[in-house]
């Protein structure tokens, strides 16, 4: 059984400002206690996954460890081949996020050099011109004790075809009627990420309270990147209609990560660790 978090950092602050020391100890003593190379943690948006695994990443490095960063994120597809998927398969898969949009063979690769012990190029994606940076731009690192991966969807299994008949929401019922994009990515979750998911060593989990703070999490996010400059972010609407794109395979987190994961926190709308 996982071990419960300790009791002096249950409700205490969380993201954007971090969670708290206590915690951050935590799961750097648990991926130490397991032995683990690749450190997995897995969230759904705005969860603060990211915020952990550079905290995780600080405190491994005051001990002495050759500690870096991987997110899911640093592998999307560039939007050319995004826009092949979408005129191929189905437009919606020129949004990046959904299974099927990530270069896993690229992301196999590298959990594997890091596990190797070799020094290693680790991918960068930049968003803001949705394209992956040249690998000369990708950080260079020696041999790492730990690598810290995280995502949103990591070890989330595919759904069975039953479950895939009814849209979710407004988005696969109105630009997905037929199904073909959300069976698409239900196969590449399916096919493609086990690979990568069988190099985590350890995972741990962030739940939330359901997928209905997620669009609101999402929000502060973009709202933050653009402190001061209220224009430039989306709007609520824009936000929903994005997380939509994630909701189905989100769900199916929530469903079964718990059962998955070696380790889960529960966290409250404000991203306090709660249990």
């Amino acid at each position: 059984m996982p071990r419960a978090p300790h009791p002096t950092w249950i409700k205490s602050a969380a993201p954007p400002r971090g969670f708290p020391p206590e915690a951050v100890a935590d799961a750097l003593d648990d991926a130490q206690a397991h032995g683990a190379r690749i450190f997995g943690i897995a969230g759904l948006q705005g969860s603060g996954k990211s915020t952990l695994a550079a905290q995780v990443v600080a405190l491994a490095r005051t001990r002495g460890l050759r500690a870096a960063t991987l997110s899911i994120d640093d592998v999307y597809l560039g939007p050319g081949a995004r826009r092949r998927l979408a005129r191929g398969v189905h437009p919606l898969l020129a949004t990046r996020g959904p299974p099927g949009t990530h270069d896993t063979t690229l992301l196999c690769a590298t959990l594997d050099a890091v596990r190797s012990g070799e020094p290693v190029r680790l991918p960068r994606f930049d968003k803001r011109t949705d394209r992956r940076l040249p690998p000369s731009r990708w950080p260079r690192t020696g041999p790492l004790d730990l690598l810290v991966f995280e995502g949103w969807c990591l070890k989330t299994p595919a759904e069975d075809e039953a479950a895939l008949v009814a849209p979710v929401n407004a988005l696969e019922r109105d630009e997905d009627p037929a199904g073909t994009w959300r069976r698409w990515c239900n196969a590449a979750l399916a096919r493609d990420y086990p690979a990568p998911w069988t190099r985590i060593d350890r995972l741990l989990w962030l739940q939330p309270p359901g997928f209905g703070v997620v669009a609101g999490w999402r929000l502060e996010q973009e709202r933050a990147l653009v402190a001061g400059r209220p224009a430039a972010g989306p709007s609520a609407a824009a936000v929903e209609r994005f997380v939509q794109h994630f909701e189905r395979v989100s769900r199916q987190a929530l469903r079964c990560l718990p059962g998955i994961a070696d380790r889960t926190w529960r966290l409250d709308p404000a991203r306090r660790i709660v249990r």
